[in-house]
C-alpha cells in the first residue's frame, strides 16, 4: 500500500477507537433551594 493510504487508514482506525471509547458519566450538582426564614408579623399572627 502507498504511504498516503496507510496514513488515511491509521487516522480512520484512531477515529473509530475514539468514537467507541467508553464515555465517563457527567457529575451534576443540584443546589437545593434555600428556605426563607419566618418574619415577625406580630404577637398572634
Amino acid at each position: 500500500m502507498s504511504k498516503s493510504t496507510n496514513i488515511i487508514l491509521a487516522f480512520a482506525m484512531v477515529a473509530f477507537v475514539a468514537a467507541c471509547a467508553k464515555k465517563e458519566a457527567e457529575v451534576v450538582y443540584v443546589d437545593e433551594p434555600v428556605s426563607v426564614e419566618p418574619t415577625y408579623t406580630g404577637k398572634y399572627k
